[in-house]
């Protein structure tokens, strides 16, 4: 049921570079391959998953997009949200046993965004057994997805305002390849599996 009610925020498209080039060509992505990652989100940082007693330690620090992208080469990926199915069951673990195939194509960093509190993202990430392999952030206000014109209404499924399902391989903050799935709850152009063969 879940699966139906996220498919109600279709985009258009089923292969990967079809599906980002309708996504852009309707005005629905102020990103697509090329842009520059860190000035389409000007002033947006983001916050590492860590535990309570970690963002007190850190006076609730956050990581400015510049510190992420400038000088690496960096595999992104936005989900709808932590604990929910696709997310847990096939979008993480594509990356997560894709981890040595990525960093063999000289990827720095593999990353998992979410509109979610970076609390939440990291039980989730610990309970996935993948913080090892892919660094968790959120986007706990959503700022970054709007910033991107990937922000999605999933109230139907008692979501509310939260990520469509993409991914990108970004160097040195400029996109080089963009994916976007046609619903939330499609995984078809999004997982480790496509943007390998985009490196």
């Amino acid at each position: 049921m879940a699966s139906a009610l996220l498919r109600r925020a279709t985009v258009g498209g089923s292969a990967a570079a079809a599906a980002a080039a309708r996504w852009a060509s309707r005005g629905l992505a102020s990103v697509g391959s090329g842009s520059d990652i860190v000035s389409a989100a000007p002033g947006v940082s983001l916050q590492k998953a860590r535990s309570w007693d970690e963002g007190v330690a850190t006076n609730f620090s956050t990581t400015p997009l510049k510190d992420i992208f400038h000088g690496k080469k960096v595999v992104i990926f936005g989900l709808p949200g932590a604990y929910t199915g696709v997310c847990s069951q096939a979008h993480v673990p594509s990356y997560k046993n894709n981890i040595d195939k990525l960093k063999a194509k000289g990827v720095d960093s593999v990353i998992c965004v979410s509109v979610n509190d970076p609390y939440a993202l990291n039980g989730w990430a610990e309970k996935l057994q993948a913080k090892d392999a892919i660094e968790f952030y959120g986007d706990f206000d959503g700022s970054f997805h709007k910033s991107l014109d990937l922000e999605v209404d999933l109230s139907a499924a008692l979501l509310g305002r939260r990520s469509h399902r993409w991914s990108a391989f970004v160097d040195d903050g400029k996109i080089k390849a963009f994916n976007v799935e046609e619903a939330p709850s499609d995984f078809k152009v999004s997982g480790a599996e496509v943007i390998l063969d985009q490196i």
